[in-house]
């Protein structure tokens, strides 16, 4: 495991355990990884810089942006905002809870499936081949799909694709040089950890995954970040360094059913203390990054196995001593 904490104005890093079993090499702070979905928070900032400069509304509809997309089995993008992708209020169903998914993603046929390259669009249409899960803004229910839509948004709204913008629009300003949107890429940036998975239970023994093409995730789940990156894009979000205020209250405020922000979960932990953040698992990596709300005290941590499940003791010990 590998932890970065900000803290005020220091920060401090730390690493325990093996980067790779068969040659027993430690691991290090200064390793890049796969964040899968603490993704989520980079795409919705990027939405709410461009409704802040006009380019578009979060209660646009999907179909207004991406007309004939969602219109399959019920799904209809004409009742769904963006601001219910970014929420998880919209009822679309999850593309890798499809059957032919979950065999290539989740069972020893990923290690055959495991550089098959999938479009945004072509995620999107496994998805809504199934009927919604709930008529939009009715309940909530965590669907990745919702960010694929939104990088499609991105997409279109720009003419650039959802990884150039959230380089141009985060990653360069911030000088986070350990995060990358690798596209298809299935390699990882130098220095990486292996990467070792159950499959998200099923392998019953951890497999080296440490190679694999990234478009399984896409816009919902394919950065490539640090622990030291994560939280100083954390920080640098909740201080208003990236949005302007109305924009930052937009996001931290928690939406209906249960939802929490737009991008960021919300939580209150033990001793009273609120943080804000996301968790992220894709195979091989399990990651959390949480802030208080000023954006003071932030925590990442990455773990290199995927079956990892003690992340919220962890936060605890940082946050609440």
């Amino acid at each position: 495991m590998v932890a970065t904490v900000r803290e005020g104005k220091g920060s401090w890093s730390a690493a325990v355990g093996e980067a790779d079993t068969t040659t027993g090499q430690p691991r290090s702070a200064r390793e890049r990884f796969r964040i899968g979905s603490v993704s989520k928070p980079f795409i919705a900032t990027v939405l709410l810089q461009l409704q802040a400069e006009r380019r578009l509304d979060l209660d646009d509809s999907v179909e207004r942006w991406l007309p004939g997309l969602v219109s399959d089995n019920g799904n209809n993008g004409s009742a769904i905002s963006l601001r219910q992708l970014l929420n998880h209020t919209s009822g679309v169903p999850d593309y890798d809870e499809d059957p032919g998914i979950r065999a290539n993603l989740f069972t020893t046929a990923f290690l055959t499936h495991r550089y098959d390259t999938y479009t945004l669009e072509q995620l999107v249409r496994i998805a809504i081949a199934h009927p919604p899960v709930f008529a939009p803004g009715t309940a909530h229910r965590y669907s990745n799909t919702n960010y694929l839509l939104a990088g499609l948004v991105i997409e279109k709204v720009t003419g650039r694709p959802y990884g150039e913008e959230v380089e141009r629009r985060i990653v360069r300003p911030l000088g986070l040089t350990g995060t990358s949107l690798p596209g298809t890429a299935t390699d990882l940036p130098r220095p990486h950890a292996r990467g070792y998975s159950k499959l998200f239970g099923g392998s019953p023994t951890p497999l080296d995954v440490t190679e694999l093409n990234p478009s399984m995730a896409g816009s919902a789940g394919s950065i490539v970040s640090t622990t030291a990156d994560l939280t100083r894009f954390l920080s640098a979000l909740m201080r208003g360094q990236l949005l302007p205020r109305a924009e930052l209250e937009e996001m931290t405020t928690p939406g209906p059913h249960g939802s929490g922000g737009l991008g960021l979960g919300v939580g209150t932990l033990s001793c009273g203390v609120t943080v804000w953040g996301h968790d992220g698992g894709i195979h091989g990596s399990s990651t959390l990054a949480l802030t208080t709300r000023d954006g003071r005290h932030v925590l990442a941590v990455n773990a290199n196995a995927d079956w990892f499940r003690t992340k919220l003791p962890v936060a605890e010990a940082e946050f609440c001593g």
